[in-house]
């Protein structure tokens, strides 16, 4: 894992939702991150773009039931990126519990 970093691509509460998310699972479709987060489309795409243009997300588009379907996952470049923002959030919430 990487040293604890603040990570502003990360720290923005969508981003954030989505990249916990995804930790958890190989891939995860576009459409049940949407609804967990409760955003748009649109408001999603955003979001995955910003993450994958830092090269943490990728997106994958295959056909399923007859329908084009995305499926996001986390690079390992993510992952270590996730764990190293939330290794520093702990940090950071132990100073001002401290």
């Amino acid at each position: 894992m990487r040293a604890p970093v603040f990570d502003a691509v990360i720290h923005a509460p969508g981003r954030l939702q989505i990249c916990a998310m995804l930790s958890a699972a190989d891939e995860v479709e576009f459409a049940t991150v949407r609804d967990a987060i409760a955003v748009s489309d649109s408001v999603l795409s955003k979001h995955v773009k910003q993450l994958e243009d830092a090269g943490y997300l990728k997106v994958r588009k295959a056909a399923a039931a007859g329908r084009q379907r995305t499926w996001l996952a986390l690079t390992p470049e993510g992952k270590a990126a996730f764990a190293a923002h939330v290794s520093e959030l702990t940090r950071l919430a132990g100073i001002a519990l401290g």
